[in-house]
């Protein structure tokens, strides 16, 4: 990680890029491809917040926050929730510390709508993304959405959200 790192938008431009970003092998069943990330948010504009993470010149991950979701829309006492929806390291880039970065980008894009939770979803399994949202503070719910466990992270406790 240099330190120039930035999120960027997905433009005409990049978009070509992004759909080529792949994780390792072993991770593919833990996380959907971008380009599949791409068409969620083209069709669900008004939540899906998409943006490429460069190291320089470099695209080194994908990240993809939701905003004011609701996990059970039956259920009245369901709260509208927003979190990180995906992240995507690519294979080469993995270990620097561009998924933590995404992360707690999409914390303060949270922050800044105004919230103070973000959640997380993910598929449990050995090599999983577990260990890695368990480090950045995010502590299992109990709830399950289809097949993925839930987790938060909550902005307001002391030193999170902050990747510390």
């Amino acid at each position: 990680m240099t330190g120039s790192l930035r999120l960027e938008k997905v433009t005409p431009g990049n978009v070509l890029a992004a759909c080529d970003l792949k994780v390792r092998p072993d991770q593919e069943r833990f996380v959907a491809p971008v380009a599949r990330s791409l068409a969620e948010a083209y069709a669900q504009p008004d939540i899906a917040w998409p943006r490429l993470v460069f190291d320089g010149d470099r695209l080194v991950a994908f990240v993809m926050a939701f905003f004011d979701v609701r996990f059970n829309p039956g259920d009245p006492d369901d709260r509208p929730r927003s979190g990180l929806w995906r992240l995507a390291v690519a294979a080469g880039e993995q270990g620097r510390g561009y998924g933590s970065f995404a992360v707690r980008e999409v914390c303060e894009e949270v922050r800044r709508r105004g919230q103070t939770r973000v959640t997380v979803t993910w598929h449990p399994g050995e090599g999983g993304p577990e260990p890695f949202y368990l480090k950045l503070g995010f502590r299992p719910t109990g709830e399950k959405s289809e097949d993925e466990l839930v987790g938060e992270l909550d902005l307001n406790r002391p030193g999170r959200g902050s990747g510390t």
